[in-house]
């Protein structure tokens, strides 16, 4: 071997060890492993970073925003909410979910496909009492299984593909590797049904920070539209179409609260009822029930380029000038542009409406608002944010539209008239697009 060869071989086996090492981040192993081709001479200094540019790249990154959109839309969750009351065996789950990953990876990226996936085993996990563990693998190996169906459904695909229009001047369409993709998918997920057995059990999950924070539930407003499922239905019709993951507190109907309404209650146009629960189940119950969360859509100040609404948590520090005030005494939004979504307080159960609470020190609230002006807001409120994750209240889900997005690109793909995303303003495009759906 020459010596390029034997250096290449060297840097591929370290890089191996790392990987299997684990200490450190994958990525910053292969940005290492590449550092190192470049100061050894492998790898030109000037191409060094010219991969990132390539089309494949593009490719990937797209089908990462397509599988965002498609998450947040909400649809892949309320069609297994469907079905989920239908099985309850343990086995029966897990066949499910891999199939659902599976036809996924097919059409989307692998990787967003089973990131779509992992809320819903989590929630089945919930509710049959079981570790989600015993999900996570069987759907891991399911998402590669599917990227196989399809030209676009995983990056080796796209590439042999590219390859054989170099050679022969004719790249693979979108389904010709859906014969032999779609026996060995099906021969997967039959193993799967059986074999997960052998997966190690009994292993607990790292706490997490969120864990580590982990909060009493908040409470919400939600109103009740013409066009909500839950017009002319009990409360307990609505928590049964919430799997009983939240709880109504009270109900608001021409004046005053009417607080811990008995199950019966029937729900009318225009009642506004308090919801009790953590975060995600709120979000969930609003988008099921088609209810419309109380300043969701207030508009949050003057529209300007640039501007990225979201939601935050925050606590109440003690030098905070909300203490003692309410939201509707203190203008928070008139006088801050921040709408007040939400507010937990150790356990406490509210009996007044969210904008008349007297707020105190160590409150929790979800806040809606600009997220660039938001640490500017927090300090002159005197309120600090919370460990960083992802806070869906009261984001608008975007429903059939990036389905729809994204099934007529597949189906442009598949009969010819645009390339796999080979032309970079067609993807451009496309990525503004569903990066603002989600």
């Amino acid at each position: 071997m020459t010596q390029d060869q034997v250096i290449t071989f060297a840097l591929l086996a370290g890089l191996m060890v790392l990987f299997v090492w684990g200490r450190l981040r994958y990525d910053l192993v292969a940005i290492l492993a590449l550092l190192a081709a470049m100061f050894t001479g492998i790898v030109p200094r000037e191409a060094a970073f010219s991969g990132f540019g390539d089309d494949i790249v593009v490719i990937v990154a797209s089908a990462l925003v397509v599988s965002a959109a498609v998450e947040r839309s909400g649809v892949i969750e309320a069609t297994v909410h469907k079905i989920l009351p239908d099985f309850t065996s343990v086995q029966v789950q897990l066949v499910v979910l891999v199939l659902a990953v599976t036809i996924l990876s097919a059409f989307v990226k692998n990787i967003g496909a089973l990131a779509m996936m992992i809320p819903v085993a989590f929630q089945m996990a919930r509710r049959s009492n079981v570790s989600p563990s015993c999900f996570l693998m069987p759907m891991a190996f399911g998402s590669l299984l599917g990227g196989l169906i399809t030209l676009v459904g995983t990056s080796p695909n796209i590439i042999v593909s590219r390859m054989r229009e170099e050679l022969t001047g004719q790249p693979f369409e979108m389904f010709d590797f859906t014969p032999v993709g779609v026996v060995l998918a099906a021969a997967g997920i039959a193993f799967l049904a059986v074999g997960y057995r052998l997966l190690p059990r009994g292993r607990r999950a790292a706490a997490t920070m969120d864990e580590a924070i982990s909060l009493a539930d908040y409470m919400i407003e939600a109103r009740v539209l013409a066009n909500s499922l839950v017009v002319g239905q009990t409360i307990s019709d609505l928590l049964k179409l919430c799997d009983q993951e939240i709880q109504v507190t009270g109900i608001i109907r021409n004046g005053p609260e009417q607080p811990g309404p008995l199950p019966d209650v029937v729900l009318l146009e225009g009642d506004i009822v308090q919801l009790e629960g953590d975060p995600e189940a709120l979000e969930r119950a609003v988008a099921r029930s088609r209810l419309k969360l109380e300043g969701e859509d207030r508009p949050a100040g003057r529209k300007r380029p640039g501007e990225e609404i979201g939601g935050i948590e925050a606590v109440i520090a003690p030098t905070s000038i909300l203490i003692g005030q309410t939201a509707k005494r203190i203008a928070l939004h008139e006088r801050f542009n921040i709408n007040l979504l939400a507010v937990s307080r150790g356990g406490e159960r509210f009996t007044e409406r969210l904008r008349d609470i007297n707020l105190r020190a160590g409150d929790v609230l979800v806040l809606k608002g600009d997220l660039t002006r938001f640490p500017d807001k927090l300090k002159e409120l005197g309120i600090l944010p919370l460990v960083e994750r992802e806070i869906r209240l009261g984001n608008v889900r975007q429903g059939l539209l990036p389905m729809a997005i994204l099934g007529g690109a597949m189906m442009l793909t598949a009969v010819g008239v645009l390339p796999s995303c080979s032309e970079r303003y067609h993807c451009a495009r496309l990525m503004r697009l569903l990066i603002g759906l989600s």
